[in-house]
């Protein structure tokens, strides 16, 4: 059974910096690709960053490019958010997803950014920044 743990959130005052984890356990589970995802009170969830595992290339949401940084280590199956620059408007409850239907090389980012590709999902971690 695969298990996504996110942890890393809390609360920040507006311009300072957090960073997220999220560890994929499973005993075989090896993903293509993972992502973070946020959703904010009355609002859909929305994609945030991707990386996949086989490729250096990355991919990000233009409301965080410049700010957000993805990483990953493959060999502890974990990815990695860090955010700078925190603004009000980046308060949500952040999710890690991670799918095998995607290309461990790299997609087309619409299908990178669409929620429907990807099969599992951590429970989520709440990020607040304080103006």
């Amino acid at each position: 059974q695969v298990q996504l743990v996110e942890s890393g959130g809390g609360l920040v005052q507006a311009g300072g910096s957090l960073r997220l984890s999220c560890a994929a356990s499973g005993r075989t589970f090896s993903p293509n690709v993972m992502a973070w995802f946020r959703q904010a009170p009355g609002k859909e969830r929305e994609f945030i960053a991707a990386i996949p595992w086989g490729s250096a290339v990355t991919y990000y949401a233009d409301s965080v490019k410049g700010r957000f940084t993805i990483s990953r280590d493959s060999g502890k199956n974990t990815v990695y958010l860090q955010m700078n620059s925190l603004k009000s408007e980046d308060t949500a409850v952040y999710y890690c997803a991670a799918t095998l239907r995607l290309s461990r090389y790299g997609s087309s980012e619409p299908m990178v950014k669409a929620r429907d590709r990807y099969d599992y999902w951590g429970q989520g971690t709440q990020v607040t920044v304080s103006s």
